[in-house]
């Protein structure tokens, strides 16, 4: 893989990650971009003790453009775009209009292949492994930020999530404060150390590997379950059975694999409902160890992959429960989901 670090028009970073090692990355960002002007800041929840952040700028992002319009596709034909080459494998810049930026962190745009019709799922084993290198190495510069605690790559798929840019991309978030899932998790390792001597994440795993009802899918160095009490409906937690804090400690072997079992995950969450619905709507979220803080020797970097698509044009809608006092209510008992995902596996 080779990498090759440019700006774009507005002094933003662009970062492209190719397959082949001899490309060369030489084209430049002709659109006249003013300077990018951001308002983020990060407010401190005095009753719930988390941060909020507030980006009064970002009313005025890019929202459900044509295909032919695509911020994210690459410069061709006279149309410019956030991609000044003509192609490309992996690209990484900083968004345009973040959530986070300046002191108040980070956040970047990862475009996960050039072509604008396909999804993550259609990507090859090999365009897979570069996303992962990807993921990896902004992780890894980003935690030489001192502004950033936590880091967070993602992907939201679907206008159901709330997508407003169709071209297959993730995000990847600087967080300059511990996120409050993470905090919990944390706790519950603390806890869970002081009273068994043991580490959490490892015994979930085991429990997960004993009963074996949930478990979705496993390979030499990944396992796939559906949690014990998943909140979503059909819900899965991918780990290394190594344990490790973050990504950058993933050994080669697990990096290997991962392209076959995750692209498999993504497979058949697009045949759970059916070839006649539309693909699922789903968000894929890396929970990584933050930086610089007590227990993170005792995180576990996992994948949690989720939909809010509870059954055939029904979605899961947070309610009074879920958004007014944080008590998911899952309508889909974990075990019939584990068993649908296994239904569905490709031949």
């Amino acid at each position: 893989m080779k990498k090759t670090v440019t700006s774009l028009a507005d002094g933003r970073e662009l970062i492209y990650y190719d397959i082949a090692d001899d490309i060369v990355r030489d084209a430049v960002d002709r659109r006249p971009l003013d300077a990018v002007s951001t308002s983020s800041e990060v407010r401190r929840d005095a009753l719930l003790g988390d941060s909020v952040a507030i980006a009064s700028h970002r009313q005025g992002r890019t929202y459900h453009p044509p295909a032919d319009e695509c911020p994210l596709c690459p410069s061709e034909d006279g149309r410019l775009s956030e991609i000044p080459d003509s192609h490309y494998d992996v690209a990484v810049f900083e968004n345009r209009f973040p959530s986070l930026a300046g002191d108040a962190g980070r956040c970047e745009v990862v475009c996960f292949t050039s072509d604008h019709s396909a999804s993550f799922a259609d990507l090859t084993g090999e365009q897979a492994a570069v996303v992962l290198e990807a993921w990896t190495d902004r992780t890894a510069d980003l935690a030489e930020l001192d502004q950033v605690t936590q880091v967070f790559c993602f992907e939201n798929r679907g206008a159901e999530i709330g997508v407003t840019l169709g071209h297959p991309h993730g995000q990847v978030y600087g967080y300059p404060f511990v996120t409050p899932r993470t905090e919990l998790m944390l706790r519950s390792a603390r806890e869970h150390r002081e009273e068994t001597g043991r580490n959490l994440f490892d015994d979930v795993v085991a429990r997960e590997l004993t009963d074996g009802d949930r478990v979705v899918l496993s390979g030499e160095h990944w396992v796939a379950f559906v949690p014990y009490a998943a909140h979503w409906p059909y819900e899965v937690h991918l780990y290394p059975r190594h344990r490790v804090a973050d990504l950058r400690d993933l050994g080669e072997a697990a990096r290997t694999e991962f392209p076959q079992i995750y692209l498999e995950l993504l497979r058949r969450f697009d045949r759970i409902f059916g070839p006649a619905e539309p693909p699922t709507p789903y968000i894929s979220a890396w929970h990584q160890a933050p930086f610089r803080v007590p227990g993170r020797e005792d995180f576990a970097l996992h994948l949690e992959l989720f939909t809010i698509r509870r059954t055939s044009g029904k979605l899961k809608f947070l309610a009074g429960s879920e958004s007014g006092m944080s008590a998911f209510i899952n309508d889909v008992p974990p075990e019939a989901a584990a068993q649908r995902l296994r239904e569905v596996a490709s031949e």
